[in-house]
């Protein structure tokens, strides 16, 4: 089971919860939350990462703006969660990523990145940017980061009928990076991996089970 573990940024420190597997770890993951904080679901991602013999890590990005954020699913909970991330603002999510890396990098371990939602556009900037290898769960507001060249492997997955991101973005994707690995999901919608709310209405189990076998061989061919 993980625990909270401070981390120190460039702006800061935060918390980061903290998932570590019971072997030696075969690298390390840098999990990034949607805009409901460092929630159950985020923490049970990491979890699952070590269980599959990663070293984990989510970091609480939100902590900079209002520390200890986690919200409902509800409409209140998007609109908190929306100015929250306008209010941190992409470059600070950046800054975390690489301080998250760093202490990474002085465990001599090697980093990716898998993020969802709002963390998924954040993963995207961890490649284009500090060059690490990244996941995109959805990413729903990376199209103005489009013209920023990928600096290491890259795996994104989308839902057909996600609400927030029109098949026109995913062509944009497409044709922005030839080189990236990316997957469309037949039937799933937005939020698609999230299968911690009651009932679940968003959480498509065939389409989160295959994207999450490919996650898992991604970080498998790029970080062993």
């Amino acid at each position: 089971m993980g625990h909270w573990i401070p981390l120190s940024t460039a702006r800061g420190d935060i918390r980061a919860w903290q998932a570590t597997p019971v072997s030696a770890p075969k690298g390390a993951v840098i999990v990034v939350q949607e805009i409901f904080g460092a929630n159950a679901h985020i923490r049970d991602i990491a979890e699952r990462l070590a269980d599959a013999g990663f070293v984990a890590l989510a970091p609480a990005m939100f902590d900079l703006v209002e520390p200890a954020v986690e919200l409902d699913y509800d409409e209140a909970g998007m609109a908190r969660g929306r100015k929250l991330a306008a209010e941190l603002g992409f470059d600070a999510a950046v800054d975390i990523l690489s301080a998250a890396n760093h202490m990474f990098n002085e465990r001599s371990l090697d980093c990716a990145i898998v993020g969802f939602c709002w963390g998924g556009s954040v993963a995207l900037l961890g490649n284009t940017r500090l060059g690490l290898p990244a996941v995109s769960y959805y990413g729903a507001r990376s199209i103005p980061f489009l013209d920023e060249p990928l600096q290491a492997p890259m795996l994104l997955h989308f839902g057909e009928k996600d609400d927030l991101i029109p098949l026109a973005d995913i062509h944009r994707h497409r044709a922005a990076y030839p080189q990236a690995e990316i997957h469309m999901y037949e039937g799933a919608g937005h939020a698609f991996n999230r299968d911690s709310q009651p009932n679940a209405p968003h959480y498509e189990p065939q389409a989160a089970a295959l994207a999450w076998r490919r996650t898992l061989d991604f970080l498998q061919t790029t970080l062993i």
